[in-house]
């Protein structure tokens, strides 16, 4: 399953780089001004099209669920697609999108936050609007991190192979089906972006693989009781806490946090040390697959996995403030 979704995404992938330069479609080119820009070539942003093709090819004949996944999936994949194509949405239009699709997967598949590894359970409004929070949450720390050669699709697939061995441990056949036919279709995107960056992601492949691993890890953190809510965070903390920091960085400065630089920490550590695109990605991995793959050990216990994520924003800090002395007002 998982073979054959990498397959048909490889595929599709190649077909988009082609048919996107010949046609002058979804290209991110090389002399644009975006803050974040590396790349010296212009490049198709179609990832995202060989990833949902072959997640929706290998997973429509697994109904319902299935269907209710990946159409809630689209929601925000459809989005992101569209600012490829255009850039025409605005902030608050895609976090609408965004939210209709965290709204579609409560309704479709129950994905909902109920806990968060306390004695008490939240209620109903309240589970409805932490939900919404952490799904667009998630979506948008993918794309965050799309800045380099496999960067974040490197991090998306090691989370999902963290998912695929938590499904497995716990006996969800269900969502270790969906996990590893998502892990296949990036995958084959994969091969294609890293090292040299044939194709990109785009937001519409960072807004589909976000949602699919909060959405995925929601189930499972609240299916099984063994499970914390807090190992949720835990693995995704990387590009988490990349949303959160460069929000806290940009306020200081009175910007809108979502206003775009050249401040996150991959592009930090590119330009103070490895000065190198692919490099950049494979040392970010390196820093954050303990963090994504060890708490696999302890994914019941809430107090070591609170423990872990602290201790991840301290090293994320420690190295970010060597790097880069911040004037304090």
């Amino acid at each position: 399953m998982p073979l054959i979704a990498f397959v048909i995404s490889f595929l599709i992938s190649l077909c988009a780089i082609y048919l996107t330069k010949k046609h002058n479609l979804f290209l991110d080119y090389h002399n644009s001004s975006k803050p974040q820009k590396v790349h010296d070539a212009t490049t198709p942003r179609a990832g995202g099209l060989g990833i949902f093709c072959g997640s929706v090819l290998m997973c429509a004949g697994y109904f319902p669920f299935a269907l209710f996944f990946l159409f809630a999936g689209f929601i925000t994949f459809a989005a992101g697609l569209l600012e490829d194509l255009r850039g025409t949405l605005s902030p608050k239009k895609r976090l609408l999108i965004q939210s209709l699709s965290a709204v579609a997967g409560m309704v479709l598949f129950n994905a909902m936050i109920f806990d968060v590894g306390i004695s008490w359970q939240f209620p109903i409004v309240v589970s409805v609007l932490f939900t919404i929070f952490a799904v667009v949450g998630s979506i948008n720390a993918v794309n965050i991190i799309d800045g380099f050669n496999g960067l974040a699709s490197g991090i998306c697939i090691m989370v999902l192979i963290s998912l695929c061995l938590c499904a497995y441990m716990v006996g969800d056949t269900q969502i270790l089906y969906i996990s590893l036919i998502v892990l296949g279709a990036a995958g084959g995107f994969f091969v294609l972006n890293f090292p040299k960056g044939k194709i990109f992601l785009g937001d519409g492949g960072a807004y589909f693989l976000g949602f699919c691993i909060v959405e995925i890890a929601i189930l499972l953190s609240q299916r099984h009781e063994q499970i914390s809510s807090w190992f949720v965070l835990c693995i995704m903390i990387y590009p988490v806490y990349e949303v959160l920091f460069s929000a806290y960085r940009r306020k200081r400065k009175g910007l809108s946090p979502l206003h775009p630089d050249k401040m996150h920490l991959h592009t930090v550590i590119f330009r103070k040390i490895t000065k190198s695109n692919y490099k950049t990605s494979v040392l970010i991995w390196i820093i954050a697959a303990p963090f994504i793959f060890i708490p696999l050990s302890y994914m019941w216990h809430t107090k070591l996995l609170a423990a872990t994520v602290l201790l991840f924003i301290l090293l994320y800090n420690l190295i970010y403030f060597r790097l880069v002395k911040l004037r304090k007002r």
